[in-house]
């Protein structure tokens, strides 16, 4: 199970809106903002995101590789998968599939797919058999 993935993007303000907006709908905040000052030497700034008081998907601004990651999101049923989706794409992604069965994995995969501002590919993901 992982614990945390960083991000870098290369606008900080525009990328904490976006993901404010995008991932509402699952229930996952804008939580807690690291100075890196605080790390290591060299430890950038952190912008975080989690819920249920866990921190688990964070921000730095930095070089952008976009088609580098793909992130894929727990969303807790069909509902919120369009929710994230649309609030997704109102926020500025764009469409890589809309919400539906992705019947390539199994018929119970239910899924939609954006690039954010960075083309980072996301995935809002409800998979029936481990709910």
């Amino acid at each position: 199970m992982l614990d945390h993935v960083f991000i870098s993007v290369s606008d900080i303000d525009r990328s904490i809106a976006f993901y404010e907006a995008a991932l509402a709908p699952l229930g996952i905040f804008h939580a807690v903002d690291y100075d890196g000052r605080q790390g290591p030497p060299g430890h950038p700034d952190l912008k975080g995101f989690g819920a249920n008081g866990r921190v688990f998907f964070w921000l730095r601004e930095s070089v952008v590789e976009g088609r580098a990651a793909h992130v894929g999101f727990v969303a807790e049923g069909k509902a919120q998968v369009n929710a994230a989706h649309a609030a997704a794409i109102a926020a500025g992604a764009i469409e890589i599939h809309p919400p539906g069965p992705q019947l390539h994995y199994d018929p119970r995969y239910y899924a939609a797919q954006v690039r954010d501002p960075d083309g980072y590919s996301l995935e809002f993901v409800y998979k029936e058999w481990q709910h």
